[in-house]
């Protein structure tokens, strides 16, 4: 009886809706979604990375005094990825040159962002004396769940979805929001290749966590197990996509995936390499007569 009543129901379709709004305003100062997503992600990861930090014998407030040459080098490392893959969209016929500037609206490139971010990890460790691959391992899983959390700003901005799928989850996409001079069926939903990477990046930093406990990963590892990581599933994510940058063709592929091929197989054989010659982690994440007072002092 109870199956005949469920059967007579209206079968509902299911898909995941995108925010009608992206931006919300508290009087005349604007909240937007993609900004506090990449703000979380930041606050997430320099809590995660102070906290692994002090654990390998470093200083508390060392990460927070890294990030801040992290991030702003990190962010214009990922604007500046995005928009020369990119250039035709800001100074092409139609572009405004300007536009490069308004991050807000989205576009940043993570493989830029991590470069750059890292250049400023290296300043700031420097001026601290603190040895570059320990504080590096330190900070890697938290710039996982940076990944994880920013990704959602993609989903208040309707952008970087994947390819028009009937699957339970696809995403609602509002017409405005279709890749320039394509268009498809009304009702049509799409990949959520932003929930995909999200996913992925909290799956990932469980593992890579696991794994810096259960083998003590040092000399850089770390790093190495996430870079690896990551790319195993950008690599697919990004076959999934449909927006359109340039060289996004390149042999058949996407230009991202072959920057995930190679970066994969960079980090692998470092991670292989790395093991081989220091199958235990550093006792030292100080240069020498650098390290805090206390520590000198004992």
């Amino acid at each position: 009886m109870v199956l005949d009543l469920l059967a007579g129901l209206p079968v509902l379709p299911l898909s995941i809706p995108s925010p009608s709004e992206g931006t919300w305003y508290v009087g005349p100062l604007p909240l937007r979604g993609y900004a506090l997503s990449i703000i979380a992600g930041i606050v997430a990861a320099i809590w995660i990375g102070e906290r692994r930090w002090v654990a390998r014998g470093g200083r508390a407030g060392d990460i927070q005094d890294l990030a801040i040459w992290a991030v702003p080098f990190g962010l214009v490392g990922a604007r500046a990825y995005h928009v020369a893959t990119d250039a035709s969209r800001y100074f092409g016929e139609d572009g405004n040159p300007w536009q490069a500037l308004y991050i807000w609206k989205g576009g940043l490139g993570i493989w830029g962002g991590i470069a750059l971010g890292a250049v400023g990890v290296v300043v700031g460790a420097r001026l601290k004396g603190i040895r570059l691959l320990p504080v590096l391992d330190a900070m890697a899983p938290g710039v996982l769940v940076a990944q994880a959390l920013g990704r959602w700003g993609n989903w208040f901005n309707q952008e970087l979805y994947g390819r028009p799928t009937d699957l339970p989850w696809g995403l609602e996409i509002d017409p405005v929001n279709w890749p320039p001079g394509r268009s498809f069926e009304p009702g049509t939903t799409f990949h959520p290749t932003f929930l995909y990477e999200s996913l992925w990046g909290l799956a990932a930093f469980a593992v890579l966590v696991w794994a810096d406990r259960r083998f003590r990963l040092g000399h850089g590892q770390v790093l190495a197990a996430y870079v690896a990581l990551y790319t195993l599933g950008r690599g697919w994510i990004e076959t999934l996509r449909i927006d359109d940058v340039e060289l996004s063709d390149v042999g058949g592929l996407r230009f991202n995936v072959w920057t995930s091929i190679v970066l994969f197989v960079a980090a692998v054989a470092f991670l292989a390499w790395s093991r081989r010659r220091h199958p235990d982690r550093e006792e030292r994440v100080y240069e020498p007569g650098r390290e805090p007072v206390e520590d000198a002092t004992a």
